[in-house]
Protein backbone atom coordinates (compact mmCIF):
# COMPACT_ATOMS: atom_id res chain seq x y z
CA UNK A 1 0.00 0.00 0.00
CA UNK A 2 1.47 3.48 -0.75
CA UNK A 3 2.72 5.74 1.97
CA UNK A 4 0.80 8.97 2.51
CA UNK A 5 3.74 10.76 1.97
CA UNK A 6 3.38 9.42 -1.73
CA UNK A 7 0.59 10.63 -2.09
CA UNK A 8 2.34 14.32 -2.30
CA UNK A 9 2.43 15.68 -5.77
CA UNK A 10 6.16 16.06 -6.37
CA UNK A 11 5.82 19.58 -7.57
CA UNK A 12 4.08 20.43 -4.47
CA UNK A 13 7.06 19.39 -1.99
CA UNK A 14 9.76 21.32 -3.98
CA UNK A 15 7.37 24.76 -4.31
CA UNK A 16 10.05 27.23 -3.05
CA UNK A 17 8.60 30.22 -0.26
CA UNK A 18 8.22 33.60 -2.05
CA UNK A 19 9.97 36.68 -0.93
CA UNK A 20 8.71 37.74 2.65
CA UNK A 21 6.46 40.53 2.41
CA UNK A 22 7.63 42.98 5.12
CA UNK A 23 4.75 45.91 5.83
CA UNK A 24 6.76 48.88 7.52
CA UNK A 25 4.35 50.72 10.03
CA UNK A 26 5.91 54.16 10.99
CA UNK A 27 4.61 53.64 14.60
CA UNK A 28 2.20 55.30 17.32
CA UNK A 29 1.38 55.69 20.90
CA UNK A 30 -1.90 55.43 20.63
CA UNK A 31 -2.72 51.82 20.81
CA UNK A 32 -5.13 51.58 18.65
CA UNK A 33 -2.74 51.68 15.36
CA UNK A 34 -1.14 48.90 16.28
CA UNK A 35 -4.05 46.49 16.98
CA UNK A 36 -5.44 48.08 13.27
CA UNK A 37 -2.24 47.36 11.88
CA UNK A 38 -2.15 43.96 13.33
CA UNK A 39 -5.53 43.42 12.31
CA UNK A 40 -4.36 44.53 8.25
CA UNK A 41 -1.84 42.33 8.45
CA UNK A 42 -4.34 39.79 8.89
CA UNK A 43 -6.55 40.07 5.89
CA UNK A 44 -3.20 40.18 3.74
CA UNK A 45 -2.87 36.88 5.18
CA UNK A 46 -5.55 35.41 4.49
CA UNK A 47 -5.78 37.13 1.04
CA UNK A 48 -2.72 35.16 0.11
CA UNK A 49 -2.02 32.34 1.79
CA UNK A 50 1.29 30.74 1.68
CA UNK A 51 2.83 34.13 1.91
CA UNK A 52 5.12 34.84 4.49
CA UNK A 53 3.85 38.30 6.15
CA UNK A 54 5.97 40.55 8.67
CA UNK A 55 5.54 44.05 10.28
CA UNK A 56 8.59 46.11 11.56
CA UNK A 57 7.84 49.74 12.94
CA UNK A 58 10.42 52.52 11.93
CA UNK A 59 10.39 53.84 15.42
CA UNK A 60 7.95 53.48 18.84
CA UNK A 61 6.52 50.19 18.38
CA UNK A 62 7.68 46.92 18.52
CA UNK A 63 8.78 45.37 16.07
CA UNK A 64 11.33 47.98 14.74
CA UNK A 65 11.79 47.05 11.43
CA UNK A 66 15.88 46.41 11.86
CA UNK A 67 14.46 43.27 14.46
CA UNK A 68 12.53 41.84 12.09
CA UNK A 69 14.64 42.20 8.97
CA UNK A 70 17.29 40.79 11.65
CA UNK A 71 15.10 37.47 12.34
CA UNK A 72 14.36 37.07 8.01
CA UNK A 73 18.96 35.97 8.17
CA UNK A 74 19.75 36.23 4.77
CA UNK A 75 16.11 35.68 3.12
CA UNK A 76 14.60 37.71 0.47
CA UNK A 77 12.80 39.72 1.52
CA UNK A 78 10.26 43.07 0.22
CA UNK A 79 9.41 45.77 2.16
CA UNK A 80 6.29 47.65 1.43
CA UNK A 81 6.01 51.21 3.53
CA UNK A 82 2.57 51.60 5.26
CA UNK A 83 2.19 54.91 4.08
CA UNK A 84 1.00 57.50 1.93
CA UNK A 85 3.12 59.39 0.43
CA UNK A 86 6.94 59.75 -0.53
CA UNK A 87 9.06 61.27 2.04
CA UNK A 88 12.09 61.73 4.61
CA UNK A 89 10.96 57.63 5.68
CA UNK A 90 10.39 56.14 2.21
CA UNK A 91 13.76 57.82 0.64
CA UNK A 92 15.59 57.90 4.05
CA UNK A 93 15.12 55.78 6.34
CA UNK A 94 13.27 52.65 5.32
CA UNK A 95 16.15 52.05 2.74
CA UNK A 96 19.10 52.84 5.27
CA UNK A 97 17.56 50.17 7.75
CA UNK A 98 17.36 47.36 4.55
CA UNK A 99 20.71 47.91 3.36
CA UNK A 100 21.87 47.04 6.76
CA UNK A 101 20.15 43.95 7.00
CA UNK A 102 21.43 40.70 6.15
CA UNK A 103 18.62 39.88 4.21
CA UNK A 104 18.02 40.79 0.17
CA UNK A 105 15.30 43.21 0.61
CA UNK A 106 13.68 45.25 -2.36
CA UNK A 107 11.62 48.51 -1.19
CA UNK A 108 8.49 48.89 -2.83
CA UNK A 109 6.39 52.41 -3.52
CA UNK A 110 4.52 53.83 -0.53
CA UNK A 111 0.78 53.19 -0.97
CA UNK A 112 -0.47 56.31 -2.61
CA UNK A 113 -1.46 57.62 -4.73
CA UNK A 114 -3.69 55.21 -6.11
CA UNK A 115 -7.10 54.72 -6.99
CA UNK A 116 -7.49 51.62 -4.22
CA UNK A 117 -7.17 54.53 -1.87
CA UNK A 118 -9.99 56.52 -3.14
CA UNK A 119 -11.99 53.43 -2.91
CA UNK A 120 -11.13 53.48 0.86
CA UNK A 121 -11.80 56.89 0.94
CA UNK A 122 -15.08 57.14 -0.87
CA UNK A 123 -16.13 54.01 1.72
CA UNK A 124 -14.60 55.81 4.67
CA UNK A 125 -16.65 58.58 3.77
CA UNK A 126 -20.40 56.97 3.13
CA UNK A 127 -19.74 55.25 6.63
CA UNK A 128 -19.79 59.05 8.36
CA UNK A 129 -22.90 59.89 6.49
CA UNK A 130 -21.60 61.08 3.12
CA UNK A 131 -24.13 61.44 0.11
CA UNK A 132 -26.85 63.08 2.18
CA UNK A 133 -26.41 66.74 0.48
CA UNK A 134 -26.19 67.81 -2.57
CA UNK A 135 -22.86 68.92 -3.99
CA UNK A 136 -23.52 72.11 -5.29
CA UNK A 137 -23.33 72.73 -1.32
CA UNK A 138 -20.70 70.02 0.14
CA UNK A 139 -16.73 69.36 -0.03
CA UNK A 140 -14.10 67.50 1.23
CA UNK A 141 -11.20 68.48 3.17
CA UNK A 142 -8.42 65.53 2.42
CA UNK A 143 -6.77 65.45 6.03
CA UNK A 144 -3.20 64.25 6.14
CA UNK A 145 -0.23 63.93 8.54
CA UNK A 146 2.37 66.50 6.74
CA UNK A 147 5.59 66.62 5.49
CA UNK A 148 8.25 69.06 4.19
CA UNK A 149 9.44 67.09 1.27
CA UNK A 150 7.45 68.45 -1.35
CA UNK A 151 7.25 65.18 -3.64
CA UNK A 152 5.08 64.03 -0.50
CA UNK A 153 2.71 67.58 -0.45
CA UNK A 154 2.40 65.89 -4.67
CA UNK A 155 1.48 62.85 -3.82
CA UNK A 156 -1.22 63.66 -1.31
CA UNK A 157 -2.68 66.92 -3.90
CA UNK A 158 -3.14 63.82 -6.40
CA UNK A 159 -4.74 61.82 -4.16
CA UNK A 160 -7.52 64.65 -3.50
CA UNK A 161 -7.44 65.12 -7.46
CA UNK A 162 -8.86 61.84 -7.30
CA UNK A 163 -11.15 61.74 -4.92
CA UNK A 164 -12.77 64.85 -6.38
CA UNK A 165 -13.20 63.41 -9.21
CA UNK A 166 -15.17 60.36 -7.44
CA UNK A 167 -16.86 62.51 -5.80
CA UNK A 168 -17.85 65.30 -8.34
CA UNK A 169 -16.89 68.09 -4.93
CA UNK A 170 -13.84 69.88 -4.49
CA UNK A 171 -11.37 68.37 -2.35
CA UNK A 172 -9.36 70.14 -0.51
CA UNK A 173 -5.63 68.71 0.74
CA UNK A 174 -4.71 69.81 4.39
CA UNK A 175 -2.22 69.21 6.92
CA UNK A 176 -1.72 68.06 10.51
CA UNK A 177 1.77 69.03 10.78
CA UNK A 178 5.00 70.41 8.86
CA UNK A 179 2.90 71.51 5.85
CA UNK A 180 0.36 73.83 4.57
CA UNK A 181 -2.92 74.75 4.83
CA UNK A 182 -3.95 73.25 7.55
CA UNK A 183 -7.79 71.78 8.62
CA UNK A 184 -8.97 74.94 9.65
CA UNK A 185 -7.53 76.98 6.85
CA UNK A 186 -8.93 74.53 4.19
CA UNK A 187 -12.51 74.86 5.68
CA UNK A 188 -12.43 78.81 5.53
CA UNK A 189 -11.55 78.27 2.10
CA UNK A 190 -14.22 76.36 1.16
CA UNK A 191 -16.63 78.09 3.28
CA UNK A 192 -15.97 81.43 1.73
CA UNK A 193 -16.63 79.57 -1.83
CA UNK A 194 -20.33 79.08 -0.61
CA UNK A 195 -19.40 75.50 0.62
CA UNK A 196 -21.68 74.36 3.88
CA UNK A 197 -21.24 70.74 3.81
CA UNK A 198 -17.69 70.50 4.77
CA UNK A 199 -16.69 66.48 5.66
CA UNK A 200 -13.53 65.51 6.83
CA UNK A 201 -11.34 62.92 4.86
CA UNK A 202 -9.26 60.87 7.06
CA UNK A 203 -6.14 60.22 5.40
CA UNK A 204 -4.79 58.43 7.73
CA UNK A 205 -3.24 54.81 7.82
CA UNK A 206 -4.74 53.95 11.37
CA UNK A 207 -5.68 56.15 14.57
CA UNK A 208 -3.21 58.03 16.11
CA UNK A 209 -2.83 61.58 17.51
CA UNK A 210 -2.87 63.43 14.29
CA UNK A 211 -5.88 62.14 12.89
CA UNK A 212 -7.69 62.60 16.46
CA UNK A 213 -6.50 66.44 16.39
CA UNK A 214 -7.97 66.43 12.22
CA UNK A 215 -11.57 65.07 13.57
CA UNK A 216 -11.41 67.31 16.29
CA UNK A 217 -11.39 70.23 13.44
CA UNK A 218 -14.23 69.00 11.15
CA UNK A 219 -16.80 71.52 10.75
CA UNK A 220 -19.69 68.43 9.80
CA UNK A 221 -18.98 65.05 9.55
CA UNK A 222 -15.71 62.89 9.90
CA UNK A 223 -14.47 60.18 8.44
CA UNK A 224 -12.64 57.19 9.80
CA UNK A 225 -8.88 56.46 9.13
CA UNK A 226 -8.45 53.77 6.34
CA UNK A 227 -7.78 51.43 8.69
CA UNK A 228 -8.06 47.44 7.40
CA UNK A 229 -10.86 48.36 4.46
CA UNK A 230 -9.93 45.42 2.26
CA UNK A 231 -8.55 48.03 -0.10
CA UNK A 232 -5.39 48.81 2.04
CA UNK A 233 -4.72 44.84 1.80
CA UNK A 234 -5.56 44.54 -1.88
CA UNK A 235 -3.11 47.62 -2.12
CA UNK A 236 -0.34 46.28 0.36
CA UNK A 237 -0.12 42.99 -2.04
CA UNK A 238 -0.34 44.76 -4.69
CA UNK A 239 2.99 46.97 -3.83
CA UNK A 240 4.25 43.84 -3.02
CA UNK A 241 3.84 42.07 -6.74
CA UNK A 242 4.83 45.46 -8.47
CA UNK A 243 8.36 45.19 -6.43
CA UNK A 244 8.97 41.65 -7.34
CA UNK A 245 7.97 42.34 -11.22
CA UNK A 246 10.95 44.69 -11.27
CA UNK A 247 13.29 41.78 -10.07
CA UNK A 248 13.97 38.86 -12.27
CA UNK A 249 15.85 36.74 -9.99
CA UNK A 250 12.97 37.10 -7.54
CA UNK A 251 9.94 37.01 -9.91
CA UNK A 252 11.39 33.86 -11.13
CA UNK A 253 11.16 32.99 -7.58
CA UNK A 254 7.70 33.62 -6.95
CA UNK A 255 6.19 32.13 -10.33
CA UNK A 256 8.36 28.40 -9.96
Amino acid sequence: MPSQLSLVPPTAARRPVPPALVVVAHGSRDPRALSTVRALLDRVRAQRPGLPVHLGHIELNAPLLPDTLAALGDTEAVLVPLLLSRGYHVKQDIPEMAAAARARTRVAAPLGPHPLLVDALQSRLTEAGWGRTPNSTSAVVLAAAGSRDPDAKRDTARTAHLLAARLGVPVLPAYASAATPTVQSAVRTLLARGRRHIALSSYFTAPGRFATECTRSAPWIAASPLGTHPAMAQLLLHRYDEALATSPAARELASA
